[in-house]
């Protein structure tokens, strides 16, 4: 079996409560969703076909246990499962980060669920597959908000409350967009929301600045 993958590297994550940490990405092509403020673009069309066998191989160089499988959107293609499976039969931590446009049902349950909730501003907030957040793993799966103004926090705040996701996630992630000119307002709101999460800025644009190709 193979996968179309735009790009495999390995760098540090730059999100999510695994910020920090040397990671090796697997990025595969294609995604469903257009979301106004994307940052990979460059996904959605195009890569190569790549056997598993090759990525795997690839990822033994990189000597790094945690694999963070990502797009686009991994869920898109359906090799994908066998692939994440594959992964952690062969001992890798491995975190998977999807749109929230497809079911994580079928994903392996050992898998780590990095789960994009979109918000107004994304322009797909209509698309969201909404039974997602109640099949979470509240041990292991984290829900991701990524805002660009006040708007989309007040969204945010209501789908935490509505879906009671800080009991049902082990981390609730508010992630602005890079080079927002509100950031300190939105910390200060985030601060006083008294609401379990997680301000969770983009680390490998601050290092490596905002065209930087990794997650």
């Amino acid at each position: 079996m193979d996968l179309r993958i735009t790009e495999i590297f390995l760098s540090v994550q730059g999100e999510s409560s695994h910020a920090g940490r040397p990671c090796a990405f697997v990025r595969l092509t294609g995604c469903p969703m257009r979301c106004r403020w994307c940052d990979s673009e460059y996904t959605f069309t195009g890569g190569t076909k790549i056997p598993f066998d090759s990525i795997l191989a690839q990822l033994k160089e990189f000597n790094c246990n945690l694999v963070e499988v990502t797009g686009g959107d991994p869920l898109a293609q359906k090799n994908v499962y066998p692939f994440i499976t594959q992964l952690l039969d062969d001992g890798y931590e491995v975190l998977i980060e999807t749109g929230g446009f497809f079911s994580i049902e079928n994903v392996d349950c050992r898998a780590k669920i990095i789960l994009d909730v979109k918000c107004p501003a994304s322009g797909e907030a209509e698309r969201n597959y909404w039974a997602n957040l109640e099949i979470l793993d509240k041990e292991k799966d984290e829900i991701k908000f990524v805002i660009a103004d006040l708007n989309d926090w007040e969204f945010a705040r209501e789908i935490i409350e509505k879906y009671d996701l800080q009991t049902r996630a082990k981390e609730i992630l508010i992630s602005p967009i890079f080079g927002i000119e509100n950031l300190q307002q939105i910390a200060e709101t985030v601060a006083k929301s008294n609401l379990k999460v997680r301000l969770n800025l983009q680390l490998h644009k601050y290092i490596w600045g905002k065209d930087v190709h990794g997650v």
